[in-house]
């Protein structure tokens, strides 16, 4: 009985989960670093709604670093989701807090979730790297 509880479990669990839309622009980069973001290198990042630009391997334009809340940050590419190469291959979206912007295209992105703001506007929402944090040590990857 246990056994088909666990397999009824599982399947209603895949079942369930949001797929996301695949985003063929994403960056072929292996992403796996960690900062202090409670260190004073990273000031920006000591407090709620802080945010920085930190670099990243070549594929990645870099990767823009916010803080959520005290203890969750979000971690996004500075690629643009939609058409990467419209500027050149070295645009990179900017912040203009609370947005991330794509000169480029004129598109506005939330910072808190990496939405698109821009009314009208179409496309993928900004890439997203995994973050963990342990209250001393953030690690930012994607694979």
């Amino acid at each position: 009985m246990k056994i088909i509880f666990v397999i009824l479990l599982f399947l209603l669990s895949m079942f369930s989960c949001e797929d996301t839309p695949y985003n063929p622009n994403i960056p072929d980069a292996y992403i796996n670093f960690s900062i202090e973001p409670n260190s004073t290198f990273y000031y920006e990042l000591n407090t709620v709604s802080g945010w920085m630009y930190v670099s990243a391997p070549p594929q990645s334009r870099g990767i823009i670093i916010y803080r959520y809340s005290m203890d969750e940050f979000r971690a996004y590419e500075r690629q643009s989701p939609n058409d990467p190469n419209h500027c050149g291959e070295y645009s990179r979206l900017i912040v203009d807090f609370p947005f991330v912007v794509d000169t480029c295209l004129d598109v506005k992105y939330s910072i808190l979730d990496g939405q698109i703001i821009t009314e009208g506007y179409n496309g993928y929402p900004l890439i997203q790297y995994h973050t963990q944090y342990d209250g001393n040590t953030l690690r930012v990857f994607n694979k």
